[in-house]
């Protein structure tokens, strides 16, 4: 049977319309469940997609195992060695190696250090950026957004993944430079297009790279 294989969760929207089956890059095979939606609904769901579900795990893994290798993480456009060190509570960088604490913690610990980087590599380029255009920005938060890469608030708040740090440093420079866009403009309109392409002139190419890879970008 497909469960004994592989599990997956079910969620309750109270909100949701119709019952959703996605396979999420951290968590898994996840079913959106309407609040009236029998339980039932969702494992006769997942047997239904069974097919489209293992293409897209086994799509995940050809891009995990592409993008990186073991015992390393990606960050930006190097690779660091992960060193485990028995006693350590903090993930710290020493060259191209990233020490880590040895056991369960390692996870957690390497997820806020690329936390941390990731405040420090965006807030620069986002400075420097409306520097440029003149448009300021009103803060930035650091998030592990499960559908979105980035976002521009009303208010001019910015809000970016920490896992674009798994990506090329163009891909991550293309993000920040659409978002400062929506600064001026907030929608997708011609305009909008138009002025990241004279902003960003290459940006089709690390988008599509981010439209390919991005599912796998999760340590």
């Amino acid at each position: 049977m497909l469960e004994e294989e592989w599990s997956y969760a079910v969620r309750r929207v109270s909100r949701g319309r119709r019952l959703m089956v996605r396979v999420d890059p951290e968590r898994g095979v996840e079913v959106l469940l309407p609040a009236g939606a029998p339980i039932r609904a969702a494992a006769a769901a997942v047997s239904e997609l069974r097919p489209w579900i293992e293409q897209q795990l086994a799509e995940r893994s050809r891009l995990r195992e592409r993008l990186r290798r073991p015992g390393t993480v990606p960050y930006l456009d190097e690779e660091l060695a992960l060193v485990p060190q028995p006693g350590r509570a903090r993930a710290a960088r020493r060259g191209g190696e990233l020490l880590v604490p040895a056991g369960e913690g390692a996870r957690a610990s390497i997820e806020r250090w690329y936390r941390r980087c990731a405040r420090a590599e965006i807030g620069a380029r986002l400075d420097a950026a409306t520097a440029i255009t003149g448009t300021p920005h009103r803060g930035l938060t650091i998030r592990n957004q499960r559908t979105r890469w980035a976002s521009c608030a009303s208010d001019g708040g910015m809000s970016f993944n920490w896992r674009l740090l798994l990506a090329p440093e163009r891909v991550l420079d293309y993000v920040v430079w659409h978002e400062v866009c929506h600064l001026d403009l907030p929608d997708h309109s011609p305009r909008f297009w138009a002025l990241l392409g004279e902003r960003c002139p290459q940006w089709r190419e690390p988008a599509a790279w981010l439209a390919e890879f991005g599912p796998a970008l999760v340590l």
